[in-house]
């Protein structure tokens, strides 16, 4: 064989660069237990296999071909195309003898034959014009317009040179494949058989090239379909460093060309207290090149067996992808019967402003995808959607929203339906002044089995002018004005539980802000700048009260931080308006380092001329006097990142929320770390104290191998969240990966502590093949 570098057994000698090799017995032990034959074909997102080998073709000419010495195309490179393979071949050699008695061309030394974008080099080639047989030897090699590459010692091809005999093939193909064979016949100008066929993607040990490769398929034949860029293999073997693991009478897989064919996947095997032993098989069909399906059945023994699909499609002005499954819910908690989920979305452009969507997403239960170990939420939303879009200047949505909540302590009489739902909004740029103007405008129904039902007429206008003075001060002036419209049935129901039933209200807010900031700047000389920036806003408007016979849909939750302690309004949302007259004072440094780096820090609070009940209490605000709010981000190098956030009582600086980050990377490692401490509050859902730690770890330990682990801590409980581990190995044709992770639940309803989900992973993946993988749940 010619080239040993395109062969992965035949002749060692060469690789796309030798690797050590000493750590192939320990690895080869530790897989040796999981290999099985490789999945006959991959889904879109797997990665190629196979062979691949373009017709060569030619028509003879009518005299001797010499032509003038030229550089031939690059392959891959633009050429001109003649009609395709019935274009002149031309070639150039150190000589060229034509015998006219046998009327045949013989070119010899250096000989580089080119048609279009396909390149033949040999020692010799000869072409006999009555036959029509040319015949090239020594040194063979066919280079393709796809990059990849064959070689032969020897090769005969026949009329326009599609079909021919090559001795001693070997070659290099996409994705680092390579194929060896002892011959190989072409037909048809798309289908090449082997005989004696080694194939691999690995490259060669550096202390021994002559060694097998980490991994190889054998087989007494094959074929290379080129049409379909498929790969089929009789009497196939995989070895694993020589040894022969396994053997299969048949096997496919496409070509390392082929973006995506249909076929059978990964199976996945496993077990689970719900399912007990499971198998899962899932088929991949590339229904055309738009659109593609994955049904994944699964058999158990303790289910009656259950399917799981994903399909996507793309259209010209869009695209749609939807998951989903069906199976049986006896056994899992308080469940009977049968079960199904579907995850749906998609999008279309209707024209250069407007484009429509949906968001489709329902489940049985939160058990049933829990049991059949599908990702589960505690709440699922769906809408329907129009918007548009005119620059950075307007927008406008009109939508219809509904949600289910799969957690066991929902009520599902309390889960609104949203119908219609409006907004837009419009910015004017900036104006004479330098100042900014936009406005708003909403509206929306909302509607409830067992609650308030809510619809809602809202606008605001905003308007900000900044201003620098000559000494550096920032003035900026602040307005905003909202006006509501609201009738509400049922408002002593969830989720507002007022004294009243039925309201029809119609109300304003005005808020007037005056913003002074003064950033000062020195310059610390080798080692950077220094800021300090007091900063100091007088917010001012009419008392809104407590605000208890208004519905209060999208302010249910509220947190008071630094991010918002100079909004003129700090609720989420418009149904909830803060009123009254306050003061907002904050002192902010920073330390700014020559290499980018930076150490910031903010703390402040507000004091208010009343107090305003519509603060719930715990919540930092319900006094005149707030809690203290800051932060601290220390970022002195690129390697490491601090960041803490907290709220602290205002009167004797306990800490009622605490929340921190960091990450620290060491070259080829990182290690990450966090805190989170609240207290209850009734400005929040939770009512229960948390506090928790999290962290994770992950590195490159060598060239191939990384590790990673994360862990999750409940310090109030005394109990873990969530921990795992990874260990991973990776070169340029194997992927061995191990990984395991356990979750914990606690429902609302009980006070069972268990194990929600485990999970023990296996995967050992053949690049351009396949790949295979365990489950332990």
């Amino acid at each position: 064989m010619r080239d040993a570098g395109a062969s992965p057994a035949g002749n060692r000698k060469a690789g796309r660069w030798p690797r050590p090799c000493g750590w192939r017995t320990a690895l080869l032990g530790s897989v040796a237990l999981l290999s099985v034959v490789a999945p006959a074909s991959r889904g879109v997102t797997q990665p190629a296999g196979g062979a691949s080998a373009q017709p060569i073709a030619a028509t003879p000419p009518a005299t001797p071909p010499v032509q003038p010495a030229a550089t031939p195309p690059a392959p891959g490179a633009a050429a001109p195309q003649q009609d395709g393979n019935n274009a002149p071949v031309t070639f150039t050699a150190e000589s060229v003898e034509y015998d006219r008695e046998r009327n045949l061309v013989t070119a010899s030394g250096a000989v580089e034959a080119w048609q279009n974008e396909r390149i033949l080099r040999a020692d010799r080639f000869t072409f006999d014009r009555n036959t029509g047989i040319a015949t090239a030897e020594g040194h063979v090699q066919l280079l393709q317009p796809d990059g990849q590459v064959l070689f032969a010692d020897r090769a005969e091809l026949t009329g326009d040179l599609r079909d021919g005999v090559l001795d001693g093939l070997s070659a290099r193909l996409a994705q680092n494949g390579r194929l060896v064979a002892n011959g190989a016949r072409r037909t048809g100008g798309s289908l090449l058989d082997l005989s004696r066929v080694l194939y691999s993607s690995c490259d060669l040990c550096a202390e021994d090239p002559t060694a097998p490769p980490l991994w190889e398929l054998r087989a007494r034949y094959a074929t290379h379909d080129q049409e379909e860029k498929r790969l089929r293999y009789r009497d196939a073997s995989l070895l694993l460093g020589g040894v022969p693991v396994l053997y299969t009478p048949y096997l496919s897989h496409p070509d390392p060309s082929a973006p995506r064919a249909s076929g059978f996947l990964t199976p996945t095997l496993g077990t689970s207290s719900f399912l007990g032993g499971f198998v899962q098989t899932p088929y991949y069909w590339a229904i055309d090149p738009s659109q593609d399906l994955i049904l994944s059945p699964t058999l158990s023994t303790k289910q009656d067996p259950g399917l799981g699909w994903a399909y996507r499609r793309r259209f010209n002005a869009g695209e749609i992808s939807a998951t989903g499954s069906f199976g049986q819910r006896d056994g899992a908690k308080d469940e009977e019967g049968w079960g199904a989920h579907i995850f749906s979305r998609g999008q279309f452009a209707l024209d250069e402003h407007w484009r429509t969507g949906f968001n489709f997403n329902r489940a049985s239960s939160e058990a049933y995808l829990r049991a059949w170990r599908y990702p589960s939420q505690r709440t699922l939303s769906s809408d329907i959607y129009a918007e548009g879009f005119w620059g950075a200047e307007g927008y406008a949505r009109i939508d219809a929203r509904g949600y289910q909540g799969l957690s066991e302590v929902d009520d599902t009489g309390q889960i609104p339906l949203v119908l219609p739902n409006l907004y837009s909004d419009y910015w004017w740029g900036r104006d004479r002044l330098g100042g900014y103007f936009t406005m708003d405008a909403s509206a929306f129904a909302l509607s409830r089995s067992e609650g308030t039902d809510t619809r809602r007429l809202a606008s605001r206008l905003r308007y900000e002018l900044p201003h620098v003075d000559r000494w550096g001060e920032i003035w900026t002036v602040r307005m905003q004005a909202d006006g509501m419209g609201y009738w509400a049935d049922d408002l002593d129901l969830a989720p507002n539980y007022a004294s009243q039933g039925s309201v029809e209200d119609a109300r304003g807010n005005v808020r007037l802000g005056l913003d002074w900031r003064l950033p000062m700047l020195r310059s610390a000389g080798e080692y950077g700048s220094q800021l300090i920036e007091p900063r100091v806003q007088v917010v001012t408007g009419p008392s809104m009260g407590r605000q208890t016979l208004i519905p209060n849909e999208d302010s249910l939750e509220f947190e008071f931080t630094d991010a918002n302690l100079f909004e003129l309004n700090r609720f989420p949302g418009r149904d909830r308006q803060e009123g009254g007259t306050r003061v907002d004072a904050a002192l902010r440094g920073a330390w700014f380092f020559p290499n980018g780096g930076q150490l910031e820090g903010l703390v402040g609070r507000s004091y208010r001329a009343s107090r305003e009940e519509v603060f719930e209490e715990g919540s930092g605000l319900e006094d005149k006097a707030s809690d203290w709010v800051g932060r601290v981000r220390l970022s002195p190098v690129p390697w490491l990142d601090l960041t803490a956030r907290t709220r602290l009582d205002k009167d004797g600086l306990t800490p009622r929320l605490v929340e921190t980050q960091g990450r620290v990377s060491f070259g080829r490692a990182s290690v990450s770390a966090s805190y989170l401490y609240t207290v209850p509050s009734a400005a929040l859902t939770t009512q229960q104290e948390r506090r928790e730690v999290s962290g994770s770890v992950s590195g490159q330990v060598t060239r191939y191998w990384r590790a990673g682990a994360f862990g999750r801590y409940d310090l109030e409980l005394n109990r873990a969240v969530a921990a795992g581990v990874s260990l991973t190995y990776e070169d340029e044709c194997l992927i061995f990966d191990t990984r395991f992770a356990r979750t914990y639940a606690d429902p609302t309803s009980t006070s069972s502590y268990y194990t929600s989900d485990t999970v023990l992973l296996f995967r050992l993946s053949f690049k351009t093949v396949g790949d295979f993988g365990f489950r332990a749940i």
